[in-house]
């Protein structure tokens, strides 16, 4: 069992006491009488998660609250002077590995992975170590893009990572000791199954997804007793017989149908819904050996969070040949819609649609392009895409890339200003070629690479886009109309998430390493700060002794900061 590693101030040398003599006495004050010690006894219930937006000084799901909206209350930073952030410091992750974590930041106390799959407790004053807990993969975990890992969950005192060769973790927050080790039943590393999303806490269940689809894995979703670490239901994101949906699979293609997880899922207390997004049938780029629609790939999916029932579902992309996944992160949002307020959920599409669904039922309420898009010509009165284009075996030039009009990476919606921010990859295309392709266990289960100005391996981009052949940037539309407000482009692709606050800020970074700080009504640039690194998780803010703090994952660092 990994025990974890604990980290303890140095001792000045002797020659350096005589110099810092006096420093070293303010230092003393300053961390035991103006921030008194961490104590690391968090107690985090399941009401403390239900109503994470009244704790703006935290951070405590993947997305900030259970709605998945990524909107903070705090209001230091302002429009007028985000100009005077500074760094205040940095976390260095051993791993080179893309730093996808979001942090969770619990009463002064930050804990994020490092990949693929080290737990670290931090200081979040000043960015010191407490402890570091390490699992080390099987080597024969094989994800399709990258070994990283995108954050953790908590409940009470107890941490819960999933990891690449299928195990669920539960740590002690305090200590970083290991409180259980669940081996997840029917995921194998050889067979290309791996969990690379952050957890999500409902009651007292742990739920994760399992992501593979590349190799022809079947997918499912499954919750956990936070106790114990027993499985307590499954979901299989791609039905068998007998389950309803096994007939949009032809044959037997249902067995390595895909439609894995990524991206951490939502929840509604009212509804006791919990909705996730999946990702692309196997094999990908070519659907001649699975005809039909292929359900629930590249889909939501509305689960009953105390027992993983089906209670509706949404397709975006029927029969995906394009590999447009569904893995973004269900928005959730009360709105007035046409003169009465609705539960709704807000969905920027990887194919290119920004959607409105009523989350009660999955009632398609608008559709509307945010990108250039080809494959469809337009989608009918219940959201269903009426197709324009398919990959054919000479090729055929498709908008979006591949990569996507935006991916994994998390939009945000901010209630105070009614808008929705978008990451997305404008104006991209490729050429879709068609190429047989033959299950074998443990590799690559697609057909040929989409070839275009971003090259993709496994689904991931892997070089700089051609300036006139595509562009980074973020997007503010109004959910209620699908109209873009404003859009702040950017030189290069993006990665980051976003996050808005209710001083109206917009945060975002880029793969040029710029981290900024936009205007949210108008979209207009207030500070950037080059960090040197791909900037490929979402910011996050929080706040400790009353003063605000931005953060965000930079290259292989987390970097906070805060007011001059």
């Amino acid at each position: 069992m990994n025990e974890p590693r604990r980290f303890e101030p140095q001792r000045p040398q002797r020659t350096q006491r005589k110099q810092l003599g006096s420093f070293v006495i303010f230092v003393t004050f300053v961390v035991f009488v103006v921030h008194p010690f961490v104590t690391l006894t968090a107690q985090v219930s399941f009401d403390r998660l239900l109503r994470a937006a009244q704790e703006p000084q935290n951070w405590l799901t993947y997305s900030g609250t259970v709605m998945s909206q990524r909107y903070s209350l705090l209001t230091q930073v302002t429009p007028a002077n985000v100009k005077n952030l500074e760094q205040q410091w940095v976390f260095q992750a051993q791993s080179l590995e893309k730093f996808e974590a979001t942090p969770l930041v619990v009463d002064g106390v930050i804990y994020t992975v490092q990949a693929p799959n080290d737990v670290v407790a931090l200081d979040a004053l000043t960015g010191r170590a407490f402890w570091i807990y390490s699992h080390v993969p099987s080597p024969q975990a094989r994800p399709c893009c990258g070994r990283v890992n995108r954050g953790l969950a908590i409940l009470g005192n107890t941490l819960f990572m999933a990891t690449l060769d299928d195990h669920l973790i539960a740590l002690d927050a305090k200590s970083g000791r290991p409180v259980w080790n669940t081996v997840i039943e029917g995921a194998r590393p050889e067979a290309g199954y791996a969990f690379t999303v952050a957890p999500l806490v409902v009651k007292d269940k742990v739920i994760v997804g399992v992501a593979g689809a590349e190799f022809g894995v079947r997918g499912f979703l499954a919750a956990f007793d936070t106790t114990t670490g027993k499985e307590v239901w499954r979901f299989n994101t791609v039905p068998g017989p007998g389950e309803a949906g096994n007939g949009t699979w032809s044959g037997d293609s249902w067995k390595r149908g895909g439609a894995s997880v990524w991206v951490t899922g939502s929840y509604d207390a009212d509804l006791n819904l919990t909705y996730w997004g999946l990702g692309n049938p196997g094999p990908d780029w070519n659907g001649d050996s699975r005809e039909g629609d292929n359900l629930y790939s590249d889909a939501v999916v509305a689960l009953d969070a105390d027992t993983g029932t089906l209670k509706w579902h949404f397709q975006f992309t029927p029969h995906d040949e394009m590999d447009y996944d569904s893995t973004q992160v269900p928005v959730l949002a009360d709105l007035e819609w046409q003169g009465r307020m609705r539960k709704v959920m807000l969905w920027a599409n990887r194919n290119g649609f920004l959607y409105v669904l009523d989350r009660t039922n999955g009632q398609f309420l608008l559709g509307k392009p945010f990108v250039k898009v080809t494959w469809a010509k337009e989608l009918d009165e219940k959201g269903r895409p009426i197709r324009a284009q398919s990959p054919t075996e000479d090729g055929v030039v498709i908008f979006p890339h591949a990569v996507g009009a935006t991916n994994w990476m998390s939009p945000s919606f901010s209630p105070r200003t009614g808008l929705f921010y978008i990451p997305s990859l404008m104006d991209s295309y490729a050429t879709f070629p068609k190429r047989a392709v033959d299950f074998v266990e443990g590799r690559v289960f697609v057909g040929a690479f989409p070839v275009g100005p971003i090259q993709t391996l496994r689904g991931g981009p892997i070089n700089r886009r051609i300036p006139e052949q595509g562009y980074g940037a973020i997007q503010a539309f109004d959910p209620k109309t699908g109209t873009q407000k404003w859009i702040f482009k950017l030189a290069d692709l993006t990665d980051s998430g976003v996050l808005s606050t209710a001083s109206d800020l917009v945060f975002a970074g880029s793969r040029e390493g710029y981290f900024f700080a936009l205007d949210a009504r108008d979209g207009s640039l207030l500070w950037k700060a080059n960090l040197g690194g791909n900037i490929a998780s979402g910011p996050i803010t929080y706040a400790v002794n009353g003063r605000q703090y931005v953060m965000v994952a930079a290259g292989n660092s987390l970097v906070a900061f805060s007011l001059r």
